[in-house]
């Protein structure tokens, strides 16, 4: 176990590459975060996360959040994404907001039991982007035993942790102190299924209200049909009753002695085609819900990080 102050430009490079090793090597290293501080692993060194998830105390139903460096790498982690995701990231990331996604079907990670998701998020923090450029997705979750307080500290977290730990960077009090908000954007409607640095109603802010289910659209309402004095009045041609013989028809009882129309074709009321309508009808047509989190906590459907 060492501990590397990020904190001095002169030491910062050997604390970085000491921790990218570490990642490497698959051993746990503790970064800064601008939420809280958090314990990391590759995201896709299955042994490594699985350390991590012990050193928690947690178990795999609790999967651990992922932190990225950049915003091009959501693409690259999560599929079906909701329309509005691309303007939360753009407006909200880096910061304190993890957003729970459906994870790309082709990733071979093993992060736990995620059911499908990942929980994604780019902390604002120097020390951990440029952490996370050199090494890559990592699982990261909050640098304390599960159930104890977030470490704000290096020193809160190497109290807790110790030497399951390899690494410990040390980049000061983080400045937030609290977890990052936990966003399920899966469901619809959208679900903060933990509450943090950013509202409800920073969200809406953002993108309008994704916490309530769409009204359904009125139905159309159908076309009236045009009275036939009406249609006679503007100088069409009404189709006769078909509870009454036509006015030009021939007598039940025997020919005609009448000349038939000009034409020679009688105005008689015409049979519906079989499995026509006869009437007209209209149909109505009626019209969404911590890769980690950068800090504390593990995201649902597991966990997610500050």
């Amino acid at each position: 176990m060492s501990v590397h102050d990020t904190q001095n430009p002169e030491s910062r490079e050997d604390a970085l590459a000491a921790a990218v090793d570490a990642v490497r090597d698959g051993k746990l290293i503790v970064l800064p975060t601008d939420t809280v501080y958090g314990i990391g692993a590759d995201a896709f060194t299955p042994d490594a996360v699985e350390d991590l998830l012990e050193a928690k105390g947690r178990g795999r139903d609790m999967p651990p959040p992922v932190l990225i460096g950049d915003h091009a790498v959501l693409m690259a982690l999560a599929a079906e994404l909701p329309d509005y995701v691309e303007d939360l990231v753009e407006e909200l990331w880096p910061g304190p907001l993890t957003l729970i996604l459906t994870a790309q079907p082709s990733l071979t990670w093993d992060l736990g039991e995620t059911r499908g998701t990942v929980a994604l998020r780019m902390p604002d923090d120097e020390i951990a982007l440029d952490l996370l450029r050199r090494t890559g997705p990592l699982a990261v979750s909050s640098a304390n035993r599960s159930g104890r307080p977030a470490a704000l500290s290096v020193l809160d977290a190497a109290t807790q942790l110790g030497d399951a730990v390899e690494v410990y960077l040390d980049g000061g009090t983080a400045p937030i102190g609290e977890s990052s908000t936990i966003l399920d954007t899966t469901v619809t409607p959208a679900e903060i299924v933990r509450a943090g640095a950013i509202t409800a109603e920073r969200i809406i802010e953002v993108v309008g209200d994704i916490f309530t289910t769409p009204e359904p659209e009125e139905p159309e309402v159908a076309e009236e049909v045009e009275p036939a004095e009406d249609a006679a009045a503007d100088g069409e041609t009404a189709a006769p009753s078909a509870d009454a013989p036509a006015a030009d028809a021939p007598e039940a009882d025997g020919p005609s002695s009448e000349a038939p129309a000009p034409g020679g074709v009688l105005n008689l009321p015409s049979e519906p085609e079989s499995g026509e309508a006869t009437t007209a009808q209209v149909a109505a047509e009626t019209p969404l819900t911590d890769i980690g989190d950068g800090s504390a906590d593990g995201p649902r459907p597991g966990t997610t990080t500050g």
